[in-house]
């Protein structure tokens, strides 16, 4: 039989998805197309409201595409709203965000409808394991779960309790993916940063400590972390080891304190600012990317200009800009004072047009210098990759140096890449 797993959302779905692939490939399936295939799975996500309705769009595509195929939906829809799943005419296999590890065993056991979609208020990490990626880059999930409850995210509720997972099956996937000649690990879950392993008192700094001593890694990168996480210990480490990358995304959310209150966020803007050099203290040319919202609800221009204040104190090297939507069941979707669509939509552009020019600004720091990067694209004669601090590297060369550790020189900003010469 032959499958196809469609997944939406974020890294973590993708690293769960590449897990039930290789499930499937070692119990005897073979991989199909999206438009054949026996085995439909949809890996959905849910973190908005738009998101909620292109994970119901490509549930009927793909029953419509593949009316004889078992459809399979999984992930954080289904935990937050199995009903409206359940009510879609083709669904066969219901699960949520536990057990996609057995993806296999539910499918062989099929012979009608299954609902399967577990509470997950209170469970334990589900290990799952990689031992190849197929990139250069391998993501590894080390935590699940949020007990943050800020007030415009329905995450705690699709994703669970914070858990993470056991440090020896941490190391040891990182080693296996290292013998598979992968050269950068990302650490990946819902709340990176919250990792703790309390079965071994093992915190997420020591889990630091210990995976820059593995030979062959050459690049450790931290897929996003809070700003209070990022602690005294964190900073020694950072300090002191150049396998962790000179790059870190940090989200912001607002830089207007009133906004990041309403938020529930648990900085204001002065900690924010203060850790962020302290930071730049142990390493002057970090790159810092972050996430903001615009619009959220009380948003007055006054407090939008106080969080384009602070972003250009800051002066991060991108942002990821998101306009507010408003996600039934949280607490900002009840709040007065909702911002127009007009106005969200061009207090987004303006702050686009900031991010690439701080992009801009960033990348022509390095102009004239020299630079390591990893190729993981060749194509029209020029190797395409990043760096550490993730500078996006075009440069003519031989196919032969595809993943491997190539320096170049930088000569030109050609947005988005950086051009350079071996």
């Amino acid at each position: 039989m032959k499958f196809y797993i469609y997944t939406l959302g974020c890294k973590v779905n993708a690293y769960e998805s590449k897990v039930m692939y290789d499930c499937l490939i070692n119990s005897g399936y073979k991989e199909g197309l999206r438009d054949d295939c026996d085995i439909c799975i949809i890996n959905t996500c849910t973190v908005t409201n738009s998101a909620d309705s292109k994970s119901l769009k490509t549930i009927k595509q793909a029953i419509k595409k593949n009316p004889k195929a078992i459809i399979v939906v999984v992930g954080c829809l289904p935990q937050t709203n199995k009903e409206k799943v359940l009510q879609i005419p083709g669904v066969d296999i219901v699960l949520g965000n536990i057990n996609k590890s057995k993806i296999a065993e539910y499918i062989k056991e099929y012979s009608s409808k299954i609902d399967d979609v577990k509470d997950i208020s209170n469970v334990e990490f589900e290990s799952m394991k990689l031992n190849n990626f197929n990139k250069t880059r391998a993501f590894v999930k080390i935590q699940d779960g949020c007990n943050n409850y800020c007030s415009y995210c329905i995450i705690p509720y699709s994703r669970g309790n914070i858990r993470s997972k056991n440090k020896d099956d941490v190391i040891n996937e990182v080693k296996n993916l290292i013998k598979n000649n992968h050269k950068e690990i990302v650490l990946t879950g819902i709340h990176t940063g919250s990792y703790y392993d309390f079965d071994n008192n093992y915190s997420f700094s020591d889990l630091l400590k210990d995976l820059v001593k593995i030979k062959g890694l050459e690049r450790l990168r931290i897929s996003s972390i809070e700003i209070n996480e990022i602690n005294d210990e964190v900073l020694d480490i950072i300090r002191n080891n150049e396998v962790l990358v000179d790059h870190m995304h940090i989200p912001l959310q607002s830089g207007s304190d009133k906004i990041l209150r309403l938020m529930n966020r648990k900085y204001n803007k002065n900690e924010f600012i203060d850790r962020i050099a302290k930071i730049r203290e142990v390493r002057p040319n970090i790159s810092i990317t972050t996430d903001v919202i615009v619009g959220f609800p009380n948003e007055t221009e006054k407090f939008f200009e106080e969080s384009v204040s602070t972003i250009k104190q800051i002066g991060f090297s991108k942002i990821h800009v998101f306009p507010y939507s408003i996600r039934k069941n949280t607490k900002a979707s009840l709040m007065d004072n909702q911002v127009d669509d007009k106005v969200k939509k061009q207090r987004v552009k303006y702050l686009l047009d900031l991010s690439k020019q701080l992009e801009i600004d960033y990348m022509n720091k390095f102009i004239n210098s020299k630079v390591w990067f990893i190729p993981e694209v060749y194509k029209d004669g020029y190797l395409i990759g990043h760096t550490g601090n993730y500078l996006l590297v075009k440069v003519k060369g031989n196919k032969d140096l595809l993943n491997q550790n190539v320096c170049v020189l930088l000569k030109e900003v050609l947005y988005p890449y950086c051009i350079g010469v071996l």
